[in-house]
């Protein structure tokens, strides 16, 4: 065994041999963790099958572990396998496929954070700000709104990663857009 130390790494987790509580004991560990969506729909690209379903953790310290430090953690949740992960934002992105349209796209909303982990904070990308306010704006004509405030509270309610994009960056915008729509109806 490697005496090399690392900050970040990554393991799997199967529902039949992680205990019930395998989350709280997660919390438990006081570390920057993210937890994939329950990975039920991805195949072997060889042969076309189904694989196991799984969740991906990605365990994110703020000082480097030996590899020895990291496997008692994750005797704990039954992890199978370790990882040293090289790029925390490509493995995070990894965990819903966002860099890969042909396997199946798991919904970033899915994604459990603890220890103080913000998905959103380390996966987006200046391309995703742009999509979200693309979406936001199609969603905008598609059900005529024109109050920002009925926009943020749908989204409030229904579309975390949307409310967050708006209260983080793209607020201004969607608000001249929507006041854009209601000047183009009055004149």
């Amino acid at each position: 065994m490697s005496n090399e130390r690392f900050r970040n790494f990554a393991t799997v987790l199967y529902q039949e041999s992680a205990p019930e509580d395998f989350r709280e004991i997660i919390t438990s560990w006081h570390v920057p963790c993210l937890l994939s969506p329950y990975h039920e729909f991805d195949v072997n690209e060889g042969t076309g099958e189904v694989k196991k379903p799984h969740w991906h953790l990605l365990i994110m310290f703020e000082g480097k572990k030996s590899e020895e430090q990291v496997r008692e953690l994750l005797r704990q949740v039954n992890g199978v396998g370790l990882e040293v992960i090289n790029s925390m934002r490509g493995y995070a992105r990894y965990l819903c496929h966002l860099d890969n349209p042909e396997k199946h796209q798991y919904s970033r909303d899915d994604v459990k954070a603890f220890g103080g982990a913000d998905y959103d904070e380390i996966t987006q990308l200046e391309t995703d700000k742009v999509k979200l306010c693309s979406e936001m704006e199609t969603f905008i004509d598609e059900n005529d709104i024109l109050s920002y405030s009925e926009f943020a509270n749908y989204c409030m309610l229904h579309h975390y990663s949307w409310y967050r994009a708006l209260k983080v960056n793209c607020s201004l915008p969607i608000m001249f857009y929507i006041k854009s729509k209601q000047w183009e109806i009055d004149n």
